[in-house]
């Protein structure tokens, strides 16, 4: 069965060898141990919100992870730990925080994918992350061959990173968060997202109050699914924010200085984030720029490079590589991607 018409986001790249759909946690260790038995090739997919399948697609067994399930597990002064399922949809288990009456991911609302991905690229958007919250993340270590629970500081999480990006040795299982019991969200630190909430920088408001306003500045730069928009049909923002060391950030500066003051932020150790999106956009490459053959830069956001129909995933990378060596060669900054690449290289 193709990959690319059902089960990623961009809706592109190649066949699987073949398909297996579980909803048992069992029945996927199951698996991936025989696949390693066997020594064939196994790719495990939850949401496809977040990878990049090449045209040759994958030549082994696609595992759709369909698990499902939210428990309390704990319920403390610490606040409250919700055990939730790989399989489970985020977007879904979100909204399921905020009825139950907790905070700590109302600003991640609106992202696309399973809870079980969230940890893998450390998902954040409009100032939370989820190593925010998360306190472990139940995995299957297929070196070791056993089921292991690792602890926040074992998941190794970097800005839009942890050890199980770019490994294929841990299966994501069921992830921990811990919540607060609370109606109001935790302090905004997002300065577009306090702007359109009327609140400063650090203030709380009620989370219901943040999701709704999340997903409509998601939706207005076509970051919620919708099948009637090619805006959305995409991995979301393609390359990570560049985080600069202060002596490279004074080089891009003395770079910049026919292109007006960039915005930036301090980010740990003394190094500097500075944002893709403006740095794509000055090096030449504005909402809508087309690449050929059927993709494009989102009309609605910068950082999205979108599937219009009719496309390939090499000319996905093409139009990647074009605006990746745009920005290198205009300001002297590396763009690196976000999504997971399967069979295919940038």
């Amino acid at each position: 069965m193709p990959v690319r018409w059902a089960y990623t986001t961009l809706r592109l790249g190649g066949p699987a060898g073949a398909l297996a759909v579980l909803s048992e946690t069992d029945e996927v260790v199951a698996t991936v141990r025989a696949a390693a038995d066997s020594g064939q090739p196994l790719l495990v997919l939850a949401g496809g919100s977040n990878v990049v399948i090449g045209d040759a697609g994958f030549p082994g067994t696609v595992l759709l992870l369909r698990t499902r399930g939210v428990r309390v597990v704990d319920h403390s002064s610490r606040g409250v730990l919700l055990r939730v399922a790989a399989g489970e949809p985020w977007d879904e288990f979100v909204a399921d925080t905020i009825e139950r009456g907790l905070s700590g991911l109302e600003a991640l609302s609106g992202i696309p994918g399973s809870a079980g991905a969230t940890p893998i690229q450390n998902v954040g958007a409009y100032g939370q992350e989820v190593a925010h919250t998360i306190e472990a993340v139940h995995v299957y270590d297929r070196h070791s061959d056993e089921v292991r629970v690792l602890s926040l500081p074992e998941c190794g999480f970097a800005y839009r990173s942890s050890i199980f990006k770019h490994s294929d040795r841990w299966v994501v299982l069921e992830v921990d968060f811990r919540l607060q019991a609370a109606r109001q969200s935790a302090p905004v630190r997002y300065a577009e997202l306090a702007r359109h909430l009327g609140v400063e920088v650090g203030d709380r408001t009620g989370v219901a109050r943040v999701r709704e306003t999340v997903l409509k500045l998601r939706a207005g730069k076509g970051m919620v699914l919708d099948p009637e928009d090619p805006d959305t049909r995409s991995v979301g923002s393609f390359f990570t924010n560049p985080v600069l060391s202060a002596q490279d950030w004074v080089a891009v500066q003395d770079r910049l200085a026919d292109a007006g003051e960039p915005p930036s932020w301090p980010a740990p150790n003394g190094t500097v984030k500075v944002p893709a999106a403006w740095l794509i956009e000055r090096a030449g490459f504005g909402k809508g720029y087309a690449g050929a053959g059927g993709v494009a830069i989102s009309s609605k956001h910068t950082l999205a490079l979108t599937h219009r129909g009719g496309g390939t995933t090499t000319a996905l990378l093409d139009l990647a590589r074009e605006i990746r060596d745009g920005v290198r060669d205009r300001f002297g900054v590396v763009l690196h991607p976000e999504p997971v690449l399967v069979n295919c290289v940038l």
